[in-house]
Protein backbone atom coordinates (compact mmCIF):
# COMPACT_ATOMS: atom_id res chain seq x y z
CA UNK A 1 0.00 0.00 0.00
CA UNK A 2 1.25 3.47 -0.85
CA UNK A 3 0.76 6.58 1.24
CA UNK A 4 -1.72 7.84 -1.37
CA UNK A 5 -4.14 5.16 -0.18
CA UNK A 6 -4.20 6.49 3.38
CA UNK A 7 -7.53 8.15 4.13
CA UNK A 8 -5.79 10.88 6.16
CA UNK A 9 -3.55 11.65 3.17
CA UNK A 10 -6.50 11.75 0.76
CA UNK A 11 -8.51 14.06 3.03
CA UNK A 12 -5.60 16.41 3.63
CA UNK A 13 -4.63 16.48 -0.05
CA UNK A 14 -8.23 17.34 -0.93
CA UNK A 15 -8.22 20.10 1.70
CA UNK A 16 -5.02 21.57 0.27
CA UNK A 17 -6.47 21.61 -3.23
CA UNK A 18 -9.67 23.27 -2.01
CA UNK A 19 -7.63 25.91 -0.19
CA UNK A 20 -5.56 26.46 -3.33
CA UNK A 21 -8.71 27.09 -5.38
CA UNK A 22 -10.23 29.42 -2.79
CA UNK A 23 -7.00 31.33 -2.29
CA UNK A 24 -6.83 32.20 -5.99
CA UNK A 25 -9.31 34.95 -5.30
CA UNK A 26 -7.42 36.44 -2.33
CA UNK A 27 -6.35 40.08 -2.73
CA UNK A 28 -3.10 40.66 -4.61
CA UNK A 29 -1.54 42.39 -1.60
CA UNK A 30 -1.90 39.10 0.31
CA UNK A 31 0.12 37.11 -2.26
CA UNK A 32 3.28 36.87 -0.11
CA UNK A 33 1.58 36.60 3.25
CA UNK A 34 -1.86 35.06 3.71
CA UNK A 35 -2.00 33.29 0.34
CA UNK A 36 1.50 31.87 0.58
CA UNK A 37 1.17 30.85 4.22
CA UNK A 38 -2.20 29.12 3.92
CA UNK A 39 -1.10 27.22 0.83
CA UNK A 40 2.18 26.10 2.42
CA UNK A 41 0.65 24.95 5.68
CA UNK A 42 -2.22 23.10 4.00
CA UNK A 43 0.15 21.29 1.63
CA UNK A 44 2.44 20.36 4.51
CA UNK A 45 -0.36 18.39 6.17
CA UNK A 46 -0.38 15.81 3.37
CA UNK A 47 3.38 15.98 2.81
CA UNK A 48 4.12 15.13 6.44
CA UNK A 49 1.67 12.20 6.36
CA UNK A 50 3.52 10.87 3.31
CA UNK A 51 6.87 11.27 5.08
CA UNK A 52 5.53 9.60 8.22
CA UNK A 53 4.31 6.61 6.27
CA UNK A 54 7.71 6.16 4.62
CA UNK A 55 9.36 6.27 8.07
CA UNK A 56 6.93 3.82 9.69
CA UNK A 57 9.75 1.37 10.47
CA UNK A 58 10.97 3.96 12.97
CA UNK A 59 8.12 4.50 15.47
CA UNK A 60 9.43 7.74 16.99
CA UNK A 61 10.03 9.28 13.58
CA UNK A 62 6.58 8.16 12.41
CA UNK A 63 4.94 9.87 15.37
CA UNK A 64 7.13 12.95 15.02
CA UNK A 65 6.12 13.47 11.37
CA UNK A 66 2.46 12.94 12.23
CA UNK A 67 2.84 15.48 15.01
CA UNK A 68 4.28 17.89 12.43
CA UNK A 69 1.29 17.19 10.20
CA UNK A 70 -1.10 17.91 13.05
CA UNK A 71 0.72 21.17 13.79
CA UNK A 72 0.51 22.22 10.13
CA UNK A 73 -3.20 21.45 10.23
CA UNK A 74 -3.59 23.80 13.20
CA UNK A 75 -1.62 26.44 11.34
CA UNK A 76 -3.87 26.09 8.30
CA UNK A 77 -6.91 26.51 10.56
CA UNK A 78 -5.39 29.70 11.96
CA UNK A 79 -4.83 31.09 8.46
CA UNK A 80 -8.43 30.22 7.62
CA UNK A 81 -9.49 32.29 10.61
CA UNK A 82 -7.42 35.21 9.29
CA UNK A 83 -8.90 34.79 5.82
CA UNK A 84 -12.40 34.89 7.27
CA UNK A 85 -11.65 37.85 9.57
CA UNK A 86 -10.15 39.77 6.61
CA UNK A 87 -13.22 38.90 4.52
CA UNK A 88 -11.20 36.96 1.96
CA UNK A 89 -13.60 34.02 2.40
CA UNK A 90 -17.26 33.94 3.36
CA UNK A 91 -18.74 32.19 6.39
CA UNK A 92 -19.90 29.13 4.44
CA UNK A 93 -16.46 28.57 2.90
CA UNK A 94 -14.81 29.10 6.28
CA UNK A 95 -17.08 26.54 7.95
CA UNK A 96 -16.64 24.01 5.16
CA UNK A 97 -12.83 24.24 5.07
CA UNK A 98 -12.56 24.27 8.86
CA UNK A 99 -14.71 21.14 9.08
CA UNK A 100 -12.54 19.37 6.49
CA UNK A 101 -9.46 20.39 8.47
CA UNK A 102 -10.98 18.95 11.65
CA UNK A 103 -11.74 15.69 9.81
CA UNK A 104 -8.12 15.46 8.67
CA UNK A 105 -6.98 16.16 12.24
CA UNK A 106 -9.09 13.31 13.60
CA UNK A 107 -7.57 10.93 11.06
CA UNK A 108 -4.04 12.07 11.91
CA UNK A 109 -4.83 11.59 15.59
CA UNK A 110 -6.10 8.07 14.86
CA UNK A 111 -2.83 7.25 13.13
CA UNK A 112 -0.91 8.56 16.13
CA UNK A 113 -2.92 6.57 18.67
CA UNK A 114 -2.89 3.29 16.68
CA UNK A 115 0.42 3.35 14.79
CA UNK A 116 0.65 -0.44 14.57
CA UNK A 117 -2.33 -0.41 12.17
CA UNK A 118 -0.06 1.44 9.73
CA UNK A 119 2.89 -0.94 9.82
CA UNK A 120 4.71 0.52 12.81
CA UNK A 121 6.32 -2.20 14.93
Amino acid sequence: MGFQELYAYQKSFSLAMMIFEVSRSFPKEERYSLTDQIRRSSRSIAANIAEAYRKRLYPKHFLSKLSDSDAENSEAQTWLEFAFACESIDKETFKSLTEKSKEAGKLINYMMTDPEKFGVK
